[in-house]
C-alpha cells in the first residue's frame, strides 16, 4: 500500500484502497477523482481519464468499475467536513470545500433556495475531488518578464487560462519566489518582497489553521477564507505588502479594490479564467482594465497533454514572449 496523501485521508477506506493501487504514473498525474452516487468511480490524469474498478485498476468499461454507494458518499461528506457540516455551512454555499493541503472538493446536489439565492446544498450526491500541486519552479521561466527594473519591483499581472490548465500553481511559485527575493534574472538585485495573498477558497497556501502548508516564501502574509474584494483593503491596511496575490478575481467589488490598491503604489499579481484576450476584453470589470492598460503585463496559459504552454502579452496587449517550446513545465500534471 503506497503512503496515503492528504487529499486521500478524506476518501472512506474502501475507496481510498482502490484508488492508491491504481499504477504510479497515474497517481503521479492525478488531477481529479470524481465520485458520483450509483454511478462509476472515476479518476482523471494527464489529459486522460479513466473508471476504477474494485482491484483497483482502470478500466474504460463503466461496468465494470466500482460504484459508489449512498453510504460512501455520506461517509465521504463526513470525513471532508470533520463530521461538522455545521462549520462548512459556508463553503458548502458555494459549492465547495478547501481541505488541508489545498484541495478543493466540488459538490453537485439538491439547491435550497432563500429569497431566490442558494442557501445551501442538501442531498449532495457528487463530489469532484481536484488535486493541488506544488510545483516549484514553475515560475522560472516567468517571472523575469514580469519584473520592473525602473521601480525595482514587479508589473501589474494578470494570469488567464481556462479551468485546470496551471494558474494556481503558477502563482502560488511566483509567490514563493517573489517572497523570497528568487528573481531568476542576473540585473534583478533588490531583495525579498512582502507579499499579501488573499486566499479566498484556501487553495494558494493550503492553510492549516493560518499556516501555509505550501511554500510560499519568508516574506508573505495569507489571508485564509477572506472574500477578495475585502481582503486585499485589509492586507494594505494592516500588512503593508508591496505585492498583493489574488486567484480568480473578476467581480465587481474585486475590480474597485483591485484599483484601490493600485492607487496605493501596491504591485498585483491575479489570475482570470478566460482562453484568449479577446474573450476577457468582453467582459465588464476585467476588460476595462485591460483596455485602459493597467496591466503591465498579461500571460496566457495553455496546457496540452503534459506540457504548459506560455505566452506574455505587454498592456497594449503586444505579444512579447512566445516561449520557443511553448513550455512552462515538462512532466506531471498541474492544477489550476
Amino acid at each position: 500500500m503506497k503512503v496515503p496523501s492528504s487529499w486521500s485521508l478524506i476518501i472512506p477506506p474502501e475507496m481510498r484502497a482502490m484508488i492508491l493501487s491504481l499504477p504510479d504514473r497515474v497517481l503521479a498525474e492525478l488531477e481529479e477523482i470524481r465520485i458520483r452516487e450509483n454511478r462509476p468511480l472515476e479518476v482523471i490524469y494527464g489529459s486522460d481519464y479513466s473508471f476504477v474498478t474494485v482491484l483497483g485498476q482502470l478500466t474504460d468499461q463503466p461496468n465494470s468499475a466500482y460504484i459508489p454507494s449512498r453510504d460512501d458518499c455520506h461517509r465521504l461528506l463526513d470525513l471532508m467536513t470533520n463530521h461538522s457540516l455545521y462549520t462548512m455551512e459556508e463553503q458548502l454555499r458555494k459549492g465547495f470545500v478547501t481541505v488541508a493541503g489545498g484541495h478543493r472538493i466540488g459538490l453537485s446536489g439538491r439547491t435550497v433556495l432563500a429569497q431566490g439565492r442558494v442557501s445551501h446544498l442538501r442531498d449532495i450526491a457528487g463530489f469532484n475531488i481536484r488535486i493541488a500541486r506544488e510545483i516549484k519552479g514553475i515560475g522560472s521561466n516567468v517571472l523575469p518578464h514580469l519584473l520592473d527594473f525602473k521601480e525595482r519591483s514587479i508589473h501589474h499581472t494578470l494570469i488567464v487560462s481556462p479551468p485546470q490548465h496551471g494558474k494556481t500553481t503558477l502563482l502560488r511559485d511566483l509567490t514563493r519566489m517573489i517572497a523570497s527575493g528568487h528573481w531568476n534574472h542576473q540585473d534583478a538585485r533588490w531583495k525579498a518582497m512582502k507579499v499579501g495573498v488573499v486566499d479566498e477558497r484556501s487553495e494558494i497556501a493550503g492553510c492549516m489553521k493560518g499556516v501555509p502548508s505550501f511554500d510560499l516564501g519568508f516574506r508573505s502574509d495569507v489571508l485564509d477564507g477572506c472574500p477578495k474584494a475585502e481582503g486585499m483593503m485589509m492586507l494594505i491596511r494592516s500588512m503593508s505588502p508591496d505585492v498583493l496575490i489574488v486567484d480568480e478575481f473578476g467581480r465587481d467589488e474585486d475590480v474597485h479594490a483591485m484599483r484601490e490598491a493600485i492607487h496605493a503604489g501596491v504591485s498585483v499579481v491575479a489570475t482570470a479564467h478566460g482562453h484568449e484576450l479577446e474573450h476577457l476584453m468582453r467582459r465588464p470589470g476585467i476588460g476595462q482594465l485591460l483596455e485602459e492598460g493597467v496591466f503591465r503585463r498579461i500571460v496566457l496559459l495553455r496546457r496540452e497533454r503534459k506540457e504548459t504552454m506560455f505566452r506574455i502579452f505587454d498592456e497594449k496587449k503586444r505579444a512579447m514572449l512566445i516561449d520557443p517550446a511553448h513550455r512552462a513545465v515538462r512532466g506531471g500534471a498541474i492544477h489550476a
